[in-house]
């Protein structure tokens, strides 16, 4: 059982940055697959935002490339998402989890909220 902790999102103004920390215990999930999601509105689907392919290319969506960077810390079991020049579309209930709950039905943790507004 592979369990998942989101942290590190809050107020931001826009313009400004901020680093998300995705924590994993436990077994049975890829490291490297830990990728970022976010829900942008109450109900609506979790969207891929950041993931590093097989290749280990690390893989953006349209909309936040060049602005976000994913990065892993394997002694720590950590995987982070630093967020730069934040807009107010990136406001957003952030998660982490297998880049395969793209396709597949998962469990979801509370994940960590980002509000991007001055």
């Amino acid at each position: 059982q592979v369990a998942l902790v989101e942290s590190g999102g809050g107020l931001v103004q826009p313009g400004g940055s901020v680093r998300l920390s995705c924590a994993a215990s436990g077994s049975g999930l890829d490291f490297n697959r830990i990728s970022w999601f976010r829900q942008q509105s109450d109900g609506g689907a979790r969207n891929l935002v950041a993931a590093t392919a097989s290749d280990g290319t690390d893989t953006y969506a349209d909309s936040v490339r060049g602005r976000f960077t994913i990065s892993r810390d394997s002694t720590e079991n950590r995987v982070y998402l630093q967020m730069n020049n934040l807009k107010g579309e990136d406001t957003a209930i952030y998660y982490c989890n297998s880049d395969r709950c793209r396709w597949y039905p998962c469990s979801w943790g509370p994940g960590t909220q980002v509000i991007v507004s001055s």
